[in-house]
């Protein structure tokens, strides 16, 4: 991602990091190659947090065992192909929380155009204390969603 700032006239929570598609990102057809879509919307998802003041998951990880927020689930709607060359947007906003989850909402965007969105699901997630090689979802902290509300 290229830069986050806030969305100017969206609702407050909303953050808009710019990608320039280059021609790696694109399949042979000359267009996007949707993984790469949902790539994007994984890494503004990050991004998001921290805009909103989070520090990375592995800096939380020490503090209150926190080590991510792994996708649960994901819907993509593409309605408009995008190729190399243009500057596109990703604005990324958290939806709708929940007791252990939260929805991601992303919105890809060529000069205000929408492109392609997309929901994820999402679960604050630690090791578990009784078998560290599994992880556990963990009530959604309240300091993490009062920086993000």
């Amino acid at each position: 991602m290229n830069g986050a700032v806030p969305v100017p006239s969206a609702p407050a929570g909303w953050w808009r990091c710019r990608k320039i598609v280059r021609f790696g990102h694109c399949d042979p057809a000359g267009i996007v190659f949707f993984p790469n879509l949902h790539r994007w919307m994984d890494a503004s998802s990050l991004h998001f947090f921290m805009q909103c003041g989070v520090p990375p998951w592995h800096q939380l990880t020490p503090v209150n065992g926190i080590i991510g927020t792994p996708l649960l689930e994901h819907h993509t709607r593409f309605m408009k192909p995008m190729t190399y060359g243009q500057r596109i947007e990703v604005h990324t906003s958290i939806v709708e929380w929940r007791d252990k989850v939260f929805i991601h909402q992303h919105q890809i965007r060529r000069d205000g155009d929408l492109l392609c969105e997309g929901t994820e699901t999402r679960a604050f997630c630690i090791r578990d204390p009784k078998d560290p090689t599994r992880i556990r979802a963990v009530p959604v902290p309240a300091d993490i969603r009062a920086l993000c509300e």
